[in-house]
Formats: C-alpha cells, structure tokens, sequence
C-alpha cells in the first residue's frame, strides 16, 4: 500500500522545488496542476460543468477552455474562485485516485483541502513564503504584470489556512540552500519513518 504525501501552499512559495526533490527520494509525484489541465480538455465532463457555471465566454472558438478568460472572471472575487473549486475539483479528485501507486507517492496539490484530496493523505506538509517573494517568483514563471499577480495572489489562502491544517510547515524566506536543507530532512525523515515501521 502507497504512502500518501500530500503536499500544498501558496503560489510561488516553492512547492516545485519541494517536488523535484522529492523525485530523488523515490517518491512517484502526482503534479495536481496537470490532472488539473487534463481535466477540463475539451469533451472532458468537468469543462462542460465550468462552462454551465461561468459561460460559454470562457471557451475560444475552438470550443476549448481560454485559461486567461476563466481567470480573469473565477479570480475577481474570493466567491468566485471558490465557486471555481466547488465545480472543477471533485473531477481532478478521481484522476488523483487513479494517478496513487507506488511505495512512496507525493500529491503535488494546491488545492489539497479544498478538494478534499488530504483524505488520501497519510501525512500533509505546506510550503509558505512571504507575499514579496512570491509575487516576484510568479512574475517571473507565469510571465505576469504586477497587477495580475497581486490579483492572483490576494485570490488564494492566507498562510495561517495552512498553518492550521497540514502536520508539517516548511517556510521558504527566499535562502534556496537553506530551503532545499530543510526540504531534504523532511523528506529523510518521512523516507525512514515508513521504512521502520
């Protein structure tokens, strides 16, 4: 039987280096995003659920989902983007569910609460870092503007939401050697904790 490491937290706060990392330990990493992108492809259950809930307006003329127009309307409001959860993630659940096999499996989740996809988890652990660093972390990945960015960020949870959930918080204040040290003792520690049981 697998065991479950779910892992969450804010964007641009590092989960992927985390994830990588994990690799090296023999961890199979289920990257939730992917799932995610899967499944709302087009004929996909989810987007036809999403278009009855925001509008054929987030679809381009090829009938396939305009990611930057779902944004713009299920990141305006804190309502809206939950309402973005409530719809689209018990889909991206059930690829989950089937993605889970190995002896050592890393659910890479942004979502992991919200989607109830923790239930599967035998341990959880966040990644935070503080707003600034992140913000300049996602401008720089995503290729965004300040605006869009502060946008997408006051749209997710605040750190105390992982904090009070996950059994582990790893915080990531920008050091990356320091991080990946922290990260890789987490990892050491969970690898010989299930190997002495």
């Amino acid at each position: 039987m697998s065991f479950v490491l779910g892992l969450t937290g804010p964007t641009g706060a590092g989960k992927g280096v985390f994830s990588d990392c994990a690799k090296d330990y023999g961890f199979n990493v289920v990257d939730c995003d992917f799932l995610a992108r899967e499944a709302v492809k087009k004929g996909m259950p989810a987007l036809s659920a999403l278009v009855n809930v925001f509008g054929k307006e987030i679809l381009d003329i090829n009938g396939e989902l305009n990611r930057k127009k779902l944004a713009s309307i299920a990141f305006s409001s804190t309502e809206k983007t939950e309402l973005l959860n409530r719809t689209v993630l018990p889909y991206i659940k059930e690829l989950v569910i089937e993605s889970i096999n190995g002896d050592f499996v890393l659910l890479d989740a942004p979502t992991l609460f919200e989607s109830g996809v923790d239930s599967l988890c035998d341990k959880t652990v966040a990644v935070t870092a503080n707003k600034s660093i992140r913000k300049e972390r996602i401008i720089k990945r995503d290729n965004l503007d300040e605006v869009s960015a502060d946008i997408r960020i006051s749209a997710g949870k605040p750190d105390s939401f992982y904090k009070d959930r996950v059994d582990y918080l790893i915080v990531n204040d920008g050091d990356a050697d320091i991080f990946l040290k922290k990260v890789k003792i987490y990892l050491s520690y969970i690898v010989g904790g299930k190997e002495n049981e």
